[in-house]
């Protein structure tokens, strides 16, 4: 769908932005409420629902110290800090290049986390433990890190730009030990993101030494000791945009996960479109423990809004928050790019924020202290999954997603 957009600067600023996620998802809430849109909204689900996370909330994490959703957690799968043992060996590196071993490990692994489907899993020798999903790409992804194959020596705990460039298809299936037997969704997908990393990094704006890990030097030169949240999700726009294949571009700029509605205004326009920017939010999101352990502050995260993706956007459905006014949709395979796709992730993002108010009220919290980054890994993830797995064998996800390894 790679499509150049006449846009104005101000235009493309704006659409870049979490306000812009939050204000065109209201005018996709508008239309469904007009009975307009492929869904309908039963706000009635909207307590047991906040109830159920609750549950979650309380069952995962009893003395509500919640870490923010990011790849962190799926570091620490089958509770074995993985993290720490990498960490461990950046003992001797002061604490700035520490913090640029840490983000090239979870920018390169972030962009191998679309969903991997439900076949393939993981096993890891050292443990003797297989994982799938989201945990099971996590793992895959730290060890074909620690194996210095991104990174042009071969050896370091490092990626840069000649590392990246040169992964293949054979290096992604030898360590996540994909075969015919166990197959993984979209591996020339993700084969070429890490590819197209190592271009981006060719920025020196952002990137001055052509290391995913040089954002902090950025973000240390622009902001100081005190970093906004939105300012990191621009730099991630930014810096990492034109990895992204075939999508929408204005001003030279690839608008990422930005996608066309027909009911909003003349395709292509302005109007027409609706950023989601999930990954790049879960990038995001997964930034702010390694720069805040370098001794920097990230500030407002609460500005940020929840991620549409099939474990949320699968909760509103399997809640009954939401349901589709054709249920011969449900049966129906469905790309990133159709009406129904977007307007599903945009009603999950104000269905987050409506759940994530309840949350905090419930517990006695401010979005400034319990940010949704909280209330995602706390709850609503989870809670997704868990019903995902009561209502379908494997865990799948409600509708029927056609992934190329980019998006979900």
């Amino acid at each position: 769908m790679s499509k150049e957009l006449n846009l104005s600067a101000e235009q493309v600023d704006y659409l870049l932005s979490p306000v812009a996620i939050r204000e065109r998802a209201q005018k996709i809430w508008a239309l469904t409420e007009a009975g307009k849109g492929k869904f309908q909204i039963y706000p009635a689900q909207l307590k047991p629902t906040v109830d159920y996370v609750l549950n979650v909330i309380n069952k995962n994490y009893p003395d509500l110290k919640i870490p923010f959703h990011s790849r962190w957690g799926h570091f620490r799968a089958g509770k074995i800090d993985r993290a720490q043992k990498f960490n461990a060996q950046l003992a001797t590196s002061d604490f700035l290049e520490k913090a640029r071993c840490q983000l090239d490990l979870v920018i390169t692994s972030v962009l191998l986390d679309a969903g991997a489907g439900a076949e393939w899993k993981y096993f890891e020798e050292e443990t003797k433990a297989s994982f799938n999903r989201s945990e099971g790409l996590g793992v895959a992804s730290y060890h074909m890190f620690c194996s210095g194959v991104m990174n042009s020596d071969k050896k370091s705990l490092k990626a840069d730009v000649a590392g990246l460039k040169s992964v293949t298809a054979e290096d992604l299936k030898k360590y996540f030990q994909v075969t015919d037997s166990n197959p993984l969704v979209g591996v020339e997908g993700r084969v070429q993101l890490l590819n197209n990393l190592g271009r981006a990094l060719e920025n020196k704006t952002i990137f001055k030494d052509g290391r995913p890990g040089n954002i902090i030097d950025y973000l240390m030169e622009k902001h100081g000791s005190q970093i906004p949240a939105t300012s990191v999700l621009r730099a991630v726009l930014d810096g990492l945009g034109v990895i992204w294949p075939g999508r929408l571009s204005a001003n030279g700029v690839n608008l990422g996960d930005m996608w066309i509605h027909s009911q909003l205004g003349a395709a292509g326009s302005f109007e027409s479109l609706v950023p989601i920017h999930k990954l790049s939010q879960w990038m995001t999101y997964s930034l702010i423990e390694p720069i805040e352990d370098a001794g920097l502050k990230v500030t407002g995260v609460e500005n940020l809004t929840g991620l549409a993706e099939y474990r949320n956007g699968g909760l509103m459905i399997d809640s009954g928050l939401l349901a589709l006014r054709n249920v011969e949709d449900m049966k129906k395979p469905w790309a990133p790019d159709s009406e129904l796709i977007i307007e599903w992730r945009a009603l999950t993002i104000l269905l987050l924020d409506q759940i994530g108010a309840e949350v905090q009220k419930a517990l006695g919290k401010n979005p400034a202290d319990f940010p949704l980054a909280k209330v995602l890994e706390g709850g609503t993830w989870w809670a997704g999954r868990f019903m995902a797995n009561d209502k379908r064998a494997g865990g799948v996800p409600p509708l029927n997603i056609v992934s190329d390894g980019t998006v979900f």
